[in-house]
This record gives C-alpha cells, structure tokens and sequence, in this order.
C-alpha cells in the first residue's frame, strides 16, 4: 500500500531496527466469530459480461467460458486497518492521512453503498482487491454508529459482518472481488509493525486456518474469484523472509500450504495469488539490500493443486527501487528509485522483476498482476509524475492486469485516492478534468487488450522435493501415503510427468500433447523394481528400471535423500504402446532442442521427454561411486 514517501516504508535500517524492536504485536486468541450478515440495500447491478469462476491460461486470466478477463481493478482499503501504531486509536489524527477507517473500507460515514458502488462502475474497473486483517476476521464488537453514518443498516454490526455486506453488494453489482490478507494487526502497512509475515504474531497453520474459514464463507458468493495470501512480505527487525529454504521463514512453502488448503478444504474454484517477496536485508549503503519481488520464481516455481489457479503479483511505487525502501532520511541509500529510471530502464526493471514470469513454455508460466501502484493528485514532482506516464504507458502496451491503490479516501486527507469524498459525501477525484493522473488512466484503461476466447495453451509445472512432499494430484492424495517414509512427488490432475533431474529431487510436469492422458478409473501402481520390465525389453543395460506396467504412465516419483525410492504410473484413456527411446541424463543435460518447460531443475543435469512423447519408465544405479537419483527415462510416442 502507499505511504508518504518521507516515511520509511520498508523494515530494516539499523536505527529501527533498535527503536522499533519492541512494537511486535502479538494476535490475541479468536473468539466465536458472528453469523454473516447480508447488506440490505441491491445496487443495480452491471450486465453480464463475464461469469465465474476465473482460471488462467498461458499469461492470460480467463472466466468460465474461456474468454480473457483482464484484471482491471482498484484496492478498496480500510478493513485491514488504518491506526498508525502510535498515540490513540481513537484520534483520526493518528490515522494514516487522518482517516480512521474503523476496521472497515473506507467511505461507509459517507456514502451510501450502492452510490460508492456506481462511482467505481464509472471507473471503468472491473475487479476490486479488497485487503482485510485477522484482528478484523476475530473481532466481536460492533463498529461504532457513525462508521456507518451513510449505511444505517449496517449500524450494530461486527467488521466481518460489514464486510460481508460489501462482499455481497460487490458481486451483486457485477464486480470480481480479490480477497487480501493485508495485515494481522488493524494497523496501518508497511514497515516494522508487526505485520511484516503472514506469520508475525501467528503461526503458519493459524494464518492458513483463517485463510481457509474467509474462503469458506464467501464460497456461495458467486464472483468472489481470488484469495490474494499476504500483503508485502518483507523482513522484519531480525530475519529475512525466504524463498525456498524449508524453515519458518519460507514464504514460498508457506503459500504452497495455504494454497493447497484453500483449495481442498474451502472453495477450488479461487485463484489463487502468490505476490512475490517485497523486501530483504538492512537499507544501509554497504550492505546487502533489496526487493526480490517475483525473480525466485525462475528457479523455483509453485505447482499447487489446480494448474490453472495460479497468478503471481508484485507491486511498484515510483519512490520505490529495485534497491530502494523508498524511505527519505534513515533507511534512505543512493540507490535509484523506480522514478529515477529511464522508460526503458524502468521497462527493464519490470521486466527482470516481475513480467518475465509471463513467458509462454515455462515451467513459471503465469499470468502477473501488479496488485498494487498509484501516485497522488497533488504530487508536483517531474520526475514522479513522468513515471507514473510511463509505467501506465508500460501496462497498457504490456496488456497486464493491474490494481490501483488506493479505490476511495477522504476529501483533504489522501489525495492518492481515485475517488474522494468530503464529509457531506460529495466526490471529486480522477473521473475530474482537473485531476491530472486522468489522461494516463484513461488510456490504461482505453488501450487495446486482448479479448474473446483464448486459445488452450500447452501447461508446466515444476515438482520439488527439496524439503518434503510435493503431492499436486487430488486423485493421487486421496489413496493416502503410497511411499511411506520417501519424499513424493505427483504432478497435478491432468499433467503427466515429462522431466527429472539427476540429483536435485525436481520433476516437471505438462500436458501438452495430450491433455488429462489418464483414466477415469482409480487405478494406480506404484513400482519398486523391475517386474514390468518386459524380455527383450532391456532399455538401461546395467541399471535398475522402474518401468510402468503396459498402457501406463508416469505422473509420479519419490525419493530417499538423493536415491530413488518409487515411479507412480497410471494407466492411459487410450492404449499407449509407441516406440520407445532411453534419455539419459547422467552425466549432462538430455532435453528438447526448444527446452520447454524451462530450467526446472537449475544447476542440475536434466533428462525430458519430447513433446510428442510421454515418459514410460526411470532408470537409476546403485553402483558404488555413482549418484543414485534417476539416470534415464524411458520415452514413448504419445498416440
């Protein structure tokens, strides 16, 4: 979210780290929480131009017919919190930009729901990210009578009640809602507040138990479409968040938990969005520093349950850097900020950072969504001013989707806001000829963007063992533990294995080719020697092969540390018997000229079918002196 440049925005100089070391909060245990409660006013609602649920395809968002939804959306904030962590949280003064939002979005004492509901529709937006805390999700008392000044009916009502409301009138008036996990705490983000980890102050298994119940409740609201999992993950006074290590920082095995429960628990028909890490290391010139954003993800990429559920996001404020807290004074180094970049410097920038993720064939493969950006209507600096020109310039030339924050603030307060509104409910804001973000917004919004149906495209995901079981398969999990004591690894419903590493524990899944090859049945085998091993059929002279019986193939492996323990076939919807080849990839990397799927096993030697094939079998030694992970596959001619 935004906050006044001259404040530090990001953790980690060495003076708060000492000043502020003491500010984590500590969420308090959850109470019963209130029955839902339904907004009473109807806002006319839009036309029908879309119908959930949302998927993705390739890059691309799609709605239940397939045709492209773009993610033109707006951050409506307020029910993640708005106190500043310092003096009363009574005083609106002590309020980011004055406004005390009561736990709830912004503009309920003003303006009647369905009137701030026909502003947005003005806009021109069709998707609201709407942030909320845990303290929110928890909280039993009643908001106050004059949060609700301009919506009497929601007077007596608990902020999850409230919020519910919204949530309603939201999906009722055509718009897609995102939910986001902004904060734990109702205080303002982000820096040292408290709020720097999905597990500040709670543990992982808490934050995905309220992950799973806000999933749950608004899983018969038809166009809820999105649960967003955390809000700018960042390092706090001690520790560094991570991507990949397997401790209790680990942002990206975190998200894989969460996603996998959401989604088998509470509501599959979510999209789910992973925003990359924010922040890492101390803002001191000399020292290591910087916004990692979504570059981990080139090596080591989510697979969860649903292969097409998943978008990646990343956020950028021109005061911001690649290097750069955006803080002005302590944390301030010399590194640029976003606005100091040239148009291509700062296209460059994006790209590195976040929209490589789009490219077509990779095992990374996902649409990106910048979640949030915006500037204020009273900014007078150049330089900020012509970055906002151009990373809009860049957005719309780029097709992304994209969310602007912030939807709605007070009228004198935060002139960041799309829409203000004065204490008498009267707007004014961007949709004025004199606010001069309008031209760059209209022609965001105006520029020409892909539509209609999206073509099939052919799907990617990476398998990783690194630091336990990776079972993406619903089919598979139901039959319970099938390698008792190994690590696992099934690629998900639909996608067949395709890819393994020799020492790293990685597989890569696809189906191109031939889309959900498996059976309808339930049949499964899980191989441990050579039994289907035909005569005559010696494919890897010397090795152990576990080949999959006739007509069956791969969609599984597991592992013991580096050796390996098990294949998983299945047998395929049609007979399966083509010619066969050995790939090896012992001693160097044996993959398709046009390496698609990408690099899923960096740093590693790599073995992958063709396109055209599908691995039947894996060949691997025990010799002494030799690695015991996989040496071969067998590859077959797909039908």
């Amino acid at each position: 979210m935004s906050i006044a440049p001259a404040a530090l925005r990001l953790t980690g100089t060495a003076v708060c780290l000492l000043l502020l070391a003491a500010q984590t909060t500590t969420a308090s245990a959850a109470p019963p929480l209130p029955s839902r409660a339904v907004a009473t006013t109807d806002p006319v609602p839009a036309a029908d131009t879309w119908s959930a649920p949302l998927s993705t395809r390739g890059r691309y968002i799609v709605d239940a017919h397939g045709d492209r939804f773009r993610l033109k959306a707006a951050n409506w904030d307020g029910a993640q919190g708005s106190w500043t962590g310092s003096g009363s949280v009574t005083d609106p003064a002590d309020h980011h930009a004055g406004q005390n939002s009561y736990g709830i979005p912004l503009g309920l004492d003003r303006v009647p729901l369905d009137g701030l509901l026909a502003d947005f529709h003005r806009l021109g937006i069709n998707t609201v990210r709407l942030p909320f805390s845990n303290d929110m999700i928890h909280s039993t008392t009643p908001v106050p009578d004059i949060a609700v000044g301009a919506n009497r009916q929601l007077r007596g009502h608990t902020p999850l009640q409230i919020f519910d409301a919204v949530v309603d009138a939201l999906s009722r008036s055509g718009f897609a809602v995102i939910l986001n996990n902004h904060t734990h705490t109702s205080r303002w983000c982000c820096g040292i507040d408290g709020n720097e980890r999905w597990n500040s102050g709670m543990s992982t298994r808490q934050w995905a138990d309220d992950w799973v119940f806000m999933a749950r409740r608004y899983a018969a609201v038809p166009r809820v479409v999105g649960a967003d999992l955390y809000n700018e993950v960042r390092r706090d006074v001690l520790d560094d968040p991570n991507w990949g290590l397997g401790d209790d920082h680990d942002w990206y095995a975190a998200a894989q938990l969460a996603a996998d429960r959401i989604l088998t628990e509470a509501n599959p028909r979510l999209l789910i969005v992973v925003e990359g890490i924010n922040w890492t290391g101390v803002p001191v010139d000399g020292l290591p520093h910087g916004r990692p954003m979504l570059t981990p993800v080139r090596t080591l990429s989510h697979t969860i349950v649903d292969a097409h559920k998943l978008v990646y996001s990343a956020h950028f404020y021109g005061y911001t850097g690649p290097h750069h807290s955006g803080a002005t004074g302590i944390g301030e180094t010399h590194d640029p900020r976003y606005q100091d970049l040239t148009r291509d410097q700062l296209a460059t920038a994006l790209d590195d950072e976040a929209f490589f993720v789009e490219e077509s064939g990779r095992h990374f493969t996902a649409p990106v969504w910048v979640s949030e950006f915006g500037i204020g209507a009273a900014e007078t600096n150049a330089a900020a001013r012509a970055w906002f020109g151009d990373i809009t310039d860049y957005f719309a030339g780029h097709d992304a989707d994209f969310a602007y924050w912030p939807l709605v603030g007070f009228e004198g307060h935060d002139d960041w806001a799309l829409l203000r509104y004065d204490s008498a409910g009267h707007r004014t804001g961007i949709l004025d000829s004199g606010d001069w973000r309008a031209a760059a917004w209209q022609h965001l919004m105006t520029a020409p963007s892909a539509a209609g149906p999206v073509p099939d495209v052919a799907t990617w995901r990476m398998l990783s063992t690194d630091h336990g079981d990776a079972v993406e398969s619903l089919r598979v999990r139901e039959t319970g533990d099938w390698d008792p004591g190994a690590h696992k690894a099934v690629c998900p419903d639909g996608l067949r294995l395709a890819g393994l590493s020799h020492t790293a524990g990685r597989g890569l899944c696809t189906d191109g080719g031939a889309p959900d090859l498996r059976t309808s049945g339930a049949d499964q085998t899980v191989v441990v020697d050579e039994r289907h091993v035909p005569a005559g059929g010696d494919w890897a002279s010397g090795y152990t092969k576990l080949q999959c019986p006739p007509g069956g193939f791969l969609i599984g492996y597991s592992v013991r540390g580096e050796r390996l323990s098990a294949a998983l076939c299945v047998p395929g919807r049609v007979p399966l018997s083509g010619a066969g080849r050995t790939v090896w990839f012992d001693r160097s990397d044996n993959r398709p000229v046009d390496a698609a799927g990408g690099d899923f096993a960096y740093g590693d030697y790599k073995g992958q079918c063709a396109a055209n094939e599908y691995a039947a079998g894996i060949a691997f030694t025990t010799r002494v002196g030799s690695r015991p992970g996989p040496d071969a596959l067998l590859c077959r001619t797909l039908p």
